[in-house]
């Protein structure tokens, strides 16, 4: 028994079954252990951001921890653009980071770092295991971490000689602690009551209360009282569909946001903070709220949701609600725009799909066009750090067992390709459709809305991707997942209702105008 071994048991025993992996040389005795560990899937992924990112989908899926397995310093670097999203989704997520062996860190070799300096920036919990013999106690540690509340990123470093010393073996191997949900207290809940009877009040909903219960309870309080039901803007994982109360949307652009709230006189935090805005522009107010509205956080991430929508459902005698029904959007025809291509997903959703939305400007009309099809869950980009949307599909399509749809767009998705790969060897069934626009569009937006309005060539060209222009079939294809383009909304229509009765992975380059947004 080597410290490995140890190792992958307690992860075993602490129902931590997945890990997206790309190991190095200070990895590989974990790597052999898995010969003896036959209850770990491990899933080789060709870029680290693609093992964290995937690593997320699983949790926000699951509400359970994956783990990732990565190489010293440079290789958490290269996946914390996705651990950052991970930590803004709220999900227990575990790293296992493989170092140097202990005596060997003095000597400065070429990749010595400071892991511990990268992992702190994710604000979550970090250790460094010392001894084979601490391995299992470690782990375990680490596993209580991630699950929080709220869910965070635990970092457990593992020296190489650590993983090949031998240990003991336990009589039973550490189970992680699970701590209870953070108690909602009786003035926030006496303030809520209050300012939801007399004021104009709307409820933010946000993290673990998005649910079909939870949505549902929140749609009572809002009826009764005529309060507004607002959900945040990027949500971690969300149930929508038939039946289904549907939150509106803060609206993304601050402008927008501000207008949307201006007649808010109180609002009532439940799983989310305060809203402000995603950047910060000229003349434009940070904060989304008007000054004299009052804040009431009922439920703060890691935050028992759940109880809060009851008690407040109870206090305000609040009744059942039928939601209103509507029509699942008709098929689309014709060109290909970003309404026909929103309408084309929402005219081919089944119950049980899986929406991981990385879509930017070209997914503007999508919430609408999906509101009123089948049950089904989204995943938004919580961080903001793009890249996200294929290594997130390919985490819930392992973590489910179903049809994932990836909506992304052609910038993004040139960060973290290899994610195909993956779904390949794994034959994970995840259609991807891209959205060619050829052009950075939400940076044309933005820079109108930040005041660098110049258009000359120079500025223009960083915002271009027509030269040469990407062949993004060719990407998918040349990493193994069988592609198709389509240029107009029929052909989109048909490639998505093939996908969906075809096992294994698809993709779908879907051509729109140039810059469309």
């Amino acid at each position: 028994m080597n410290g490995a071994h140890a190792l992958l048991a307690t992860l075993d025993a602490n129902n931590v079954t997945t890990c997206f992996a790309n190991p190095g040389t200070s990895e590989l005795h974990f790597v052999a252990g898995l010969d003896d560990a036959p209850t770990m899937k491990a899933i080789l992924c060709l870029f680290e951001g693609v093992a964290t990112g995937a690593a997320d989908g699983y949790a926000r899926v699951t509400g359970r921890p994956a783990c990732t397995l990565l190489h010293l310093g440079p290789g958490l670097a290269n996946g914390w653009a996705n651990l950052h999203n991970a930590r803004r989704a709220h999900v227990p997520l575990l790293n296992i980071v493989g170092d140097h062996a202990t005596y060997h860190s003095q000597f400065d070799a070429p990749l010595q770092s400071d892991i511990g300096a990268i992992a702190s920036a994710l604000e979550g919990w970090q250790r460094r295991t010392l001894s084979p013999d601490d391995v299992a106690r470690d782990t375990a540690d680490a596993i209580t971490a991630a699950y929080g509340p709220p869910g965070q990123v635990a970092t457990l470093i593992v020296p190489a000689d650590v993983t090949w010393g031998e240990a003991d073996t336990p009589a039973t191997w550490p189970k992680a602690a699970r701590a209870k949900l953070h108690e909602i207290r009786d003035a926030d809940l006496a303030a809520a009551t209050r300012a939801l009877r007399t004021k104009r009040s709307a409820i933010l909903l946000g993290g673990s209360a998005l649910d079909a219960e939870q949505l549902a309870l929140a749609d009572r309080v809002t009826q009764s009282t005529g309060a507004r039901l607002l959900m945040e803007t990027f949500p971690a994982i969300v149930e929508r569909g038939e039946g289904l109360a549907d939150p509106e949307r803060l609206i993304y652009l601050s402008e927008f946001a501000i207008a949307q709230l201006k007649d808010v006189e109180a609002i009532v935090l439940i799983g989310a903070i305060e809203p402000v805005g995603f950047f910060a522009y000229p003349d434009v107010s940070s904060r989304l709220l008007n000054p004299g509205t009052s804040v009431i956080s009922l439920a703060t991430p890691g935050a028992d949701t759940k109880t809060a929508l009851l008690e407040l459902a109870k206090e305000l005698n609040a009744s059942m609600t039928e939601v209103v029904k509507g029509e699942q959007v008709g098929t689309p025809t014709g060109a290909l725009t970003t309404q026909s291509f929103a309408a084309a997903v929402g005219a081919t959703m089944f119950e049980g799909l899986i929406v991981a939305e990385e879509a930017i400007t070209s997914g503007v009309h999508l919430f609408g066009a999906t509101q009123h099809g089948p049950r089904h869950r989204w995943m938004t980009l919580t961080g903001g750090s793009i890249g996200y949307g294929l290594p997130v599909a390919l985490g819930a399509a392992v973590a489910s067992g179903s049809r994932v749809l990836c909506l992304e767009a052609d910038g993004s998705m040139m960060y973290t390709p290899q994610a195909l790969w993956t779904m390949a060897r794994e034959s994970l069934d995840v259609t991807v459709v891209a959205l060619s626009n050829r052009s950075y569009a939400i940076l044309n937006l933005e820079r109108q809305r930040v005041g660098a309005s110049e258009q000359g060539s120079a500025s223009q060209r960083l915002l271009e991707l027509d030269d040469p222009t990407l062949d993004l079939c060719a990407i998918a294809t040349g990493l193994g997942v069988p592609s198709v383009r389509v240029t107009n909304a029929d052909e989109l229509v048909q490639a998505l209702r093939r996908s969906y009765f075809t096992p294994g992975p698809m993709f779908i380059e879907a051509v729109l105008p140039k810059g469309l947004s």
